[in-house]
């Protein structure tokens, strides 16, 4: 549930803007989005909106809405706020105070609503605004008062939400200072939640009664198992039977053909064994942290993240080489991923919500949360620039400067060399979009005060991601600073991101 209220790049735009045109310009932002085709979707899905609970429904004057919560904005934004404000959670908008100069600009803010629009009109004009709205908008009202409580906090509004009757607004001041999440925070606070997932003396031991987020631990312990095979094959043999019989050479007679070879394969699968190990953290987290819980997001990132990340099997199309154990795994494990995610519920609602707490605290958070999706957004990119280095170069400049070799050379010493480096990189690509998958969706849905075992699995996936890759670099003595100066990048970044995060995610249990 990403919150872009407090973050560095807020201050720079307010000063570029100045604070008013700013939050216009971003409000303008998401509401040109919402209107692409696909837009509201896409907004719904970066914000971590999900549908609320059907005990928030209800209605406002006869409109019937999807959840009593909405907000309440001048004519002048209304345009933009109707487009933008719905796919971010709001049930309902409301325009006030209106006035018979605004009528033209409320019926064009009212001709694209997702969402029940209601007006208010004050003044001795209001007659002659409601006559000239009624026919284009849900309902009107009359008067100084709001149809809703305008509530302050997530707390208050929660609290409101409470009452069938209620209906709850947010004020542009509230918004301003929650961010575009509040809407997100309140329905989950809102939300009726269930005493802690029963053990497996209650579910039994029958597989076909197994609850989804069981399946999604044995995937990511069966990653993360692959994931310490492939390294220990890597410090070991290297090569395997399969990999002998398809380039027709050992070991020995790789480093003959050049003495950097071995080193730059272990390199790759060092990095790749990492990888792995670092997706297999992630989907234990998202089963066990998040989808036994309940959380609907958990599942949403587990599934994004293993539709990344099992298709670069079919790499092999490509290089015509197919790796028997590879193959084994995906065929063992994709069957389970399936059992995992094959249902869109996740069970009853089960988390604990803890108050927002200090605001220092979390601005400091917020600050690391938007760190940490530029990380794991650059290192999506990252992924797929390797993916496409190595369906179609194989290598980038400074692999060649290890090497001391050209790829002519290499295809001489054997015309097979190229399609066995090229599916390694490919893969690795495939593996890293996975993990950057599930590390941005995780932050962006996932950043909560007291949800510690965010920040744990955040801090782990950083230590399996980017220290396997260090150590074999420098291991190997390949240390060019610019091949490796994203790496260095991502461990300040997500450093920085954890440091910040830390009090807000581990907010002590005792005061739950």
């Amino acid at each position: 549930m990403p919150d872009w209220t407090y973050h560095p790049l807020r201050g720079i735009a307010a000063a570029l803007l100045g604070e008013r045109r700013s939050q216009r310009a971003a409000l303008r932002a998401l509401a040109a989005v919402a209107s692409l085709p696909g837009g509201g979707r896409l907004i719904v899905k970066a914000a971590g909106h999900r549908s609320p609970p059907p005990g928030l429904a209800g209605s406002v004057d006869g409109a019937a809405v999807t959840v009593r919560l909405g907000a309440v904005v001048p004519p002048d934004v209304a345009r933009d706020a109707v487009r933008a404000l719905p796919p971010l959670g709001a049930g309902l908008i409301e325009i006030a105070p209106v006035g018979p100069a605004d009528v033209p600009a409320v019926c064009e803010a009212a001709a694209g609503r997702r969402v029940p629009v209601v007006i208010r009109a004050e003044g001795p004009d209001a007659p002659e605004v409601v006559e000239a709205l009624s026919p284009h908008v849900d309902a009107v009202r009359t008067g100084p008062d709001s149809c809703a409580v305008q509530a302050t906090s997530v707390a208050d509004a929660a609290a409101a939400l409470a009452d069938t009757e209620s209906v709850v607004l947010a004020t542009p001041a509230v918004l301003k200072q929650a961010g575009p999440g509040w809407f997100t925070r309140v329905a989950e606070a809102a939300t009726h939640t269930h005493p802690p997932a029963a053990g497996l003396g209650e579910v039994g031991r029958d597989p076909r009664r197994w609850p989804a987020w069981w399946w999604g631990v044995l995937v990511g312990a069966g990653m993360i198992c692959a994931g310490i095979g492939a390294a220990a094959i890597t410090l070991g043999p290297v090569l395997l039977w399969y990999d002998r019989d398809y380039l027709g050479m050992s070991t020995e007679q790789l480093h003959a053909a050049n003495h950097h070879l071995v080193h730059f394969l272990q390199h790759d699968r060092i990095t790749m064994a990492g990888t792995m190990v670092t997706i297999g953290i992630l989907y234990v987290a998202l089963s066990a942290g998040g989808m036994r819980r309940g959380w609907p997001w958990a599942r949403e990132a587990y599934l994004v993240s293993g539709w990344i990340a099992f298709p670069p099997l079919f790499y092999f199309l490509g290089f015509g080489f197919l790796e028997p154990l590879h193959t084994a795994v995906t065929l063992v494990l994709f069957p389970v991923f399936l059992l995992a995610t094959r249902r869109k519920g996740v069970g009853r609602p089960r988390w604990t919500l803890l108050p927002e707490g200090p605001e220092r605290e979390r601005r400091r958070a917020l600050a690391g949360q938007l760190l940490l999706i530029f990380t794991g957004s650059g290192i999506f990119i990252g992924g797929a620039a390797v993916s496409v280095v190595g369906l179609t170069s194989v290598f980038v400049p400074p692999d060649l400067v290890f090497l001391h070799t050209g790829p002519e050379a290499l295809h001489t010493a054997n015309p097979r060399l190229m399609s066995f480096i090229a599916h390694d990189r490919a893969g690795l690509g495939g593996a890293l979009m996975a993990t950057a998958g599930a590390v941005v969706l995780l932050t962006a849905w996932g950043w909560r005060r007291g949800e510690s075992w965010v920040w744990w699995t955040l801090l782990l996936c950083a230590v399996t991601g980017f220290l396997p890759a260090i150590v074999v670099h420098g291991a190997i003595g390949y240390t060019d600073f610019l091949h490796l100066a994203p790496v260095y990048l991502g461990v300040l970044l997500t450093a920085t991101a954890l440091a910040l995060g830390r009090a807000y995610l581990c907010a002590p249990r005792a005061v739950r």
